[in-house]
């Protein structure tokens, strides 16, 4: 089977160097053009990609996720979907599960513009409780984050798992 330009996009970010991954964490909350080490790295990632398919990542999301990336390098496994396994990893207790209810919601308000510092700090969580992560879903939701349905889509993983639900496509295992 072959890889879209978003996986193969994912598997690029994976191949990282730890030195350029504290590059792009070091622009965070940047734009591209900040600093020539971030633009040449990123282009580096990116643009062989958009010259090959039209169908890449486009290019804002795939600066933001190559940062988030940096932030928390999860490896990346299809079907683990953020919203999924954020709802899994909840702080124990009511009051770390009513935090992270919380700030979920919250993110779920932001704009794309604002996304980058709240979607890292979760991400940051996810990566101290050993998660994996499905990039490319991610990178494909943020691509159409002004749509209802992809928060909609995001309340309903979360609550799924949060409830004591299997997601989709699991089967309660007694």
């Amino acid at each position: 089977m072959s890889q879209t330009s978003t996986q193969l996009y994912v598997a690029r970010l994976e191949q990282l160097k730890p030195s350029d991954l504290w590059t792009l964490r070091a622009h965070a909350g940047q734009p591209l053009d900040a600093s020539l080490d971030g633009f040449d790295l990123f282009t580096g990632l990116w643009w062989p990609l958009r010259q090959r398919s039209a169908q890449a990542p486009r290019r804002e999301i795939a600066w933001l996720v190559a940062k988030l990336y940096a932030t928390a390098p999860l490896p990346y496994e299809p079907g683990r979907t953020f919203a999924d396994q954020l709802s899994s990893c909840a702080p124990l207790g009511p009051q770390g599960q009513a935090r992270l209810v919380e700030a979920f919601d919250r993110l779920l308000l932001i704009s794309l513009d604002g996304i980058e510092a709240p979607l890292g700090r979760m991400l940051k969580l996810l990566s101290f409780r050993a998660r994996t992560l499905d990039w490319a879903q991610l990178i494909d939701d943020l691509s159409a984050w002004e749509r209802t349905s992809i928060r909609e889509q995001w309340v309903d993983q979360f609550l799924a798992r949060s409830n004591g639900g299997p997601k989709k496509g699991e089967q309660n295992v007694d």
